[in-house]
């Protein structure tokens, strides 16, 4: 997934999932592939039992595509492309965060029992990431100069 200039905090969205309800049995969310996702899933973790007042994240990607979703519980996603910032408050299991790449983002507000579930773009690489907020601000400049 090639785009021709970087995402902004504005191009990542919610996406509500495809949802089945029975008063009965609860309610059903699905994903399927290509119909619901808007890349390959190449790999699915979750972070749980964060301990109250934590954050998770603090970091951005180069090239990875990721969908999160609360699964159980609430918390907040604070996405940055470096000059602007977006919250959201995800508490729907039918609701997934589409982050495109270059967004540094911070999971905050872990309510109890919350479940973050992770769908991301390609495998583990240490070197996908951008750790350091410094580094990242220098990364957008250098991205938004190169499409300029």
């Amino acid at each position: 997934m090639s785009e021709n200039k970087p995402a902004r905090v504005h191009d990542c969205d919610i996406l509500e999932l495809d949802r089945h309800h029975s008063r009965r049995k609860g309610d059903l969310s699905v994903i399927t592939g290509a119909d619901t996702v808007p890349f390959e899933v190449r790999r699915v973790y979750y972070l749980y039992d964060v301990p109250g007042g934590q954050t998770r994240g603090g970091h951005a990607h180069r090239n990875l595509y990721q969908l999160i979703i609360a699964a159980a519980g609430s918390f907040t996603v604070t996405l940055d492309d470096g000059r602007v910032k977006r919250h959201f408050t995800l508490n729907r299991p039918y609701h997934a965060l589409m982050i495109k790449p270059g967004i540094w983002r911070t999971i905050s507000d872990f309510s109890s029992g919350a479940v973050c579930l992770v769908l991301a773009s390609d495998h583990y690489d240490e070197n996908e990431y951008i750790r350091r907020y410094s580094d990242f601000i220098a990364y957008r400049k250098k991205l938004d100069n190169e499409t300029d």
